[in-house]
């Protein structure tokens, strides 16, 4: 528990606003013009307080929200728990659950606040405190949520397969996990492991993106899809030297609970752009924009994602002709983050 000793008190005392961060966070620098207008509107709604202790390293905001329930992992302040609550609005739920006491004092003086911003007869959020790594013992049950979110918290846990397993236990069948967190494609050496500051900032506890695959098809997860990979760079020169030529990337991906048993065919996905602000196209994962009422051939796991999950509604999937499968060009699940790096 050395760890997480060092990374409460990190969160807890050492850090005292978003400014204090010692690493680039891309987040903060975030080109909202791509966000869609409800989640912009969302996030300015949020109390300067919050938005100034805000430590993530993505924007965790997944599309058809309303009327959800979703859990944030490490949910701090509370940032992403109020810009969620308003977009799942007042029939929907968010709870936040964290370990450090000075972060939750801070999220729940405001949820008053938020209610009446929104509009709300009644908080539709709540905090918990606790750890990640045993949501049963903060009260959270099997099958209790439609999504989960977490904003580069995986990485400050020493337990990471419990924190995927806790995910997966309280979500619906076909709910997701959608996160954003740090990953490196190498071993992380010991200087960086054993220094506290770069376990508070997420590098010396990184997933390897090729242990984030193994974990999540180990525990019962889809195949990991990529939605948004970056640079995460080192802005201080004492930290840089111990980091060296190691490059990290803040990347989000999405991951859904799943029973079924994906077909290797590819199937025939037709989206009728019923969505609310996006009605022409709907981005899904790096390579994947469903463009209204354009027929798309997707591999099995995906058409198997659209048929139990929440945008199921919105989908028609057809079988292909097995005498036109092979003529069938299917694009490939992203999962390596360093791929679009490179690319971009």
């Amino acid at each position: 528990m050395a760890v997480a000793k060092d990374v409460k008190e990190y969160y807890g005392k050492t850090l005292s606003c978003s400014d204090d961060v010692r690493t680039c966070k891309p987040c903060m620098l975030e080109d909202r013009s791509q966000v869609p207008a409800s989640v912009r509107e969302a996030l300015a709604m949020v109390h300067p307080e919050i938005e100034n202790t805000y430590y993530g390293c993505g924007l965790v905001m997944p599309s058809l929200v309303r009327g959800a329930t979703i859990l944030d992992l490490g949910s701090g302040a509370g940032r992403d728990c109020y810009a969620l609550s308003k977009l799942v609005g007042a029939n929907g739920h968010v709870t936040g659950i964290d370990m450090t006491e000075e972060l939750l004092d801070v999220a729940k003086k405001f949820i008053s606040y938020h209610q009446e911003k929104f509009g709300y007869s009644k908080p539709n959020v709540e905090f918990r405190q606790g750890l990640i790594e045993n949501l049963k013992e903060a009260g959270l049950n099997d099958d209790q949520f439609d999504i989960v979110i977490s904003n580069c918290v995986l990485s400050l846990s020493p337990d990471k397969p419990s924190v995927l397993r806790e995910a997966h236990r309280v979500l619906h069948q076909g709910g997701e996990l959608y996160f954003s967190d740090i990953y490196v494609g190498q071993d992380i050496p010991m200087r960086i492991k054993v220094n506290k500051v770069l376990w508070g900032e997420g590098m010396a506890g990184a997933l390897h993106w090729q242990e984030l695959v193994r974990l999540a098809k180990e525990i019962g997860f889809t195949t990991p899809r990529l939605v948004t990979a970056q640079v995460d760079e080192v802005n201080d020169e004492e930290l840089q030297e111990i980091v060296g030529d190691i490059i990290y990337v803040s990347a989000t991906y999405r991951l859904f609970k799943s029973s079924e048993d994906a077909s290797d065919s590819p199937t025939v996905a037709t989206y009728d752009g019923s969505l609310p602000e996006y009605e022409e196209s709907l981005p899904f994962d790096k390579e994947h924009t469903f463009v209204a009422n354009v027929p798309q051939t997707v591999d099995g796991e995906l058409a198997s994602i659209l048929k139990i999950s929440r945008y199921s509604k919105a989908f028609r999937i057809e079988d292909i002709a097995e005498s036109e499968r092979d003529s069938q060009v299917i694009k490939s699940c992203p999962v390596d983050p360093y791929k679009y790096i490179k690319q971009d």
